[in-house]
């Protein structure tokens, strides 16, 4: 197969401020994360989490190479958003519907944005009792 007739699709993930750009191509399912193996990134339950998309997609999984360049956010959003990107090129990659819908009913949040995001830090000393919470006051 020339390079030029290779299917390559680009895939985006986010998860709160980390974003994920995932390249898939036709392969022998390498995945790398920052060009990192997947088998030596993170740690060992940020690796299952990445991993889910991959055990649930089954033979597409060894069917394609995945490529996933992660920035911005923690440790945790890195990994979903990775998980996400990965999760959407294989349903692209493959146009199953049943490998969509298997995704949707094991975790929407593998296809699907969250929006929720920290409430911003309100000044007046709030900090030590929530984002919104005022003192309590006596009426009399």
């Amino acid at each position: 197969m020339k390079k030029k007739d290779q299917k390559v699709l680009f895939t985006t993930g986010k998860r709160r401020l980390a974003i994920a750009r995932a390249k898939v191509i036709p392969g022998s399912g390498v995945v790398k994360i920052n060009s990192t193996p997947l088998d030596i990134w993170g740690s060992e339950v940020l690796r299952l989490w990445v991993k889910e998309p991959l055990l649930l997609a089954g033979d597409w999984a060894n069917k394609v190479n995945v490529d996933v360049s992660v920035r911005s956010g923690g440790v945790v959003g890195q990994a979903e958003a990775a998980r996400m990107a990965i999760a959407k090129g294989l349903v692209e990659f493959s146009k199953s519907k049943d490998l969509r819908s298997t995704f949707m009913q094991y975790n929407r949040n593998m296809l699907v944005y969250d929006p929720r995001r920290n409430e911003p830090h309100h000044a007046g000393g709030a900090s030590k009792r929530g984002s919104r919470r005022h003192k309590q006051r006596s009426k009399r």
